[in-house]
């Protein structure tokens, strides 16, 4: 009986030894995954999605090019912050109700906005050309190249959120700032029609671009 005792014990400090490590190597994996995330890592796995979106652009359709991207965006956009960000001082003065609703059409409109411009693919490149630092924050630097050599800047402002690098911002030839282009759009609307107004005008704006009826501006 006492060396039955003994080998169930031995048993289980063995098993209890197995799941320690099985817990120290997930733990090791996860730290590893944590530390190669980087800014420009984050854009490439963007653009991944982006280009086997376009490959199958056509079959896709304009719903199904947004079914792919959606959750990539959700995932590398920081949209809570360009909404604020876009939305301007005023966005402190909202009821949280408020805040989340335009938040959460912001995120369609950024989604289907992708799903519009990257429509099919006629041999583009898209390219992650390098970074540079940008106050506390990393701009990454990128290029749309067309077939016939033609390119395209498209630079991204990446922030640290929780961990995790995400776009806050996107630059346009390198110098044309997204947000600050949706600031003077938004704050119009926001002063003839209120954030209800806004609300309403960036569903609209997605559902044209579902039927394939407006272009991005």
């Amino acid at each position: 009986m006492g060396h039955l005792v003994h080998a169930s014990s031995r048993r289980s400090k063995i098993a209890g030894l197995c799941v320690a490590l099985l817990l120290a190597a997930g733990i090791i994996a996860e730290r590893a995954a944590a530390i190669t995330t980087d800014p420009q890592a984050n854009v490439h796995g963007f653009y991944d999605t982006l280009l086997n979106t376009m490959k199958n652009g056509r079959a896709l359709g304009q719903s199904g090019r947004y079914a792919r991207l959606a959750p990539v965006v959700d995932r590398v956009f920081d949209v809570p912050s360009m909404t604020r960000l876009a939305v301007g001082p005023s966005w402190a003065t909202l009821p949280a109700a408020q805040q989340q609703q335009l938040t959460e059409a912001f995120r369609h409109y950024i989604a289907a906005t992708y799903a519009d411009r990257f429509d099919n693919y006629s041999g583009e490149q898209l390219q992650v050309t390098g970074e540079r630092p940008y106050n506390a924050d990393v701009i990454v630097e990128t290029k749309i190249v067309k077939s016939n050599g033609e390119a395209t800047t498209l630079n991204y402002l990446m922030r640290q959120n929780q961990g995790s690098w995400q776009i806050s911002d996107v630059y346009l030839d390198g110098s044309i700032s997204q947000v600050a282009v949706q600031r003077s759009e938004f704050n119009s609307i926001l002063r003839r029609e209120g954030v209800d107004g806004l609300v309403m005008a960036l569903n609209r704006k997605v559902d044209l671009l579902g039927k394939g009826e407006a272009k991005s501006s």
